[in-house]
């Protein structure tokens, strides 16, 4: 996999998208992002257009075989969250790409290259409920509000969502980590990342899958990871395989599995 390909998963420089009369009550300390942070369904609406954008450029699969397995595990983890899976849609992309991603609004895409990877329901499970998890917690929504903070100085971009319109909404669809090239993954920080892995291993649990897979599976990815030369695009901007490992096992065994 070339640097290309992991490089347009970097989350970009966000303009603060705010009101002038708020500059002046923003003062750097950790609670300002928050005043800055969409609401879930701002980053819904905002998610849309590139979701469709991503359907028309990537290769969605007709297999039923993966189609129907994407369904199952997701629908598992979804109604293990209390979400309703219907109001959820799933999509599998035909690529070799060790991938998969879950947008605000009830978007999951997931690769088939990674489905053949977690060769489990069980792994497959991981990757969802992770990816539900960080869609659950406003990840991305709390991403955009921790950049754009910090960047009062280059802008005042979409004017608070552009009117609560949130037309225009490229800050957001950049904190999503979208861009011209589609295949996406949120680039979060450790904390959500650690916070979105402990939840997965929940949704896993409740969804009645064995919360080792996660362990078994990341350990996969480790290998994949060193085999290829080069991160994975899932892994790219996530914390170090080891570190992740170890965490996860500490995890499932507080769980007392």
């Amino acid at each position: 996999m070339t640097s290309e390909n992991t490089s347009r998963f970097n989350l970009r420089g966000i303009a603060v998208a705010g009101l002038l009369g708020t500059m002046t009550l923003l003062t750097g300390c950790a609670s300002v992002g928050s005043a800055f942070t969409p609401s879930s369904a701002d980053m819904a609406q905002a998610a849309q257009p590139a979701w469709q954008e991503i359907k028309q450029k990537e290769t969605i699969s007709r297999s039923s075989s993966y189609n129907n397995r994407a369904q199952r595990v997701a629908n598992n983890i979804l109604a293990a969250t209390g979400q309703n899976p219907s109001q959820w849609e799933v999509v599998v992309f035909q690529s070799d790409d060790l991938n998969a991603f879950a947008l605000p609004g009830g978007k999951i895409g997931i690769y088939t290259g990674i489905m053949d990877l977690a060769s489990t329901d069980g792994q497959l499970a991981t990757i969802v409920g992770h990816e539900v998890a960080h869609v659950l917690q406003n990840h991305a929504g709390e991403r955009y509000g921790q950049t754009a903070a910090t960047q009062l100085g280059v802008g005042l971009a979409g004017a608070v969502l552009e009117g609560r319109g949130v037309q225009g909404s490229s800050g957001i669809q950049q904190a999503l980590g979208l861009g011209a090239q589609v295949g996406v993954l949120l680039p979060f920080s450790r904390e959500n990342e650690l916070e979105a892995d402990r939840l997965g291993l929940q949704f896993m649990a409740q969804a009645g899958y064995d919360p080792n897979e996660a362990v078994a599976f990341w350990r996969k990815m480790q290998n994949a990871k060193a085999g290829s030369g080069a991160p994975p695009e899932f892994l790219s901007t996530h914390p170090a395989d080891d570190r992740r490992i170890a965490q996860l096992q500490g995890m499932v065994n507080e769980m007392g599995y």
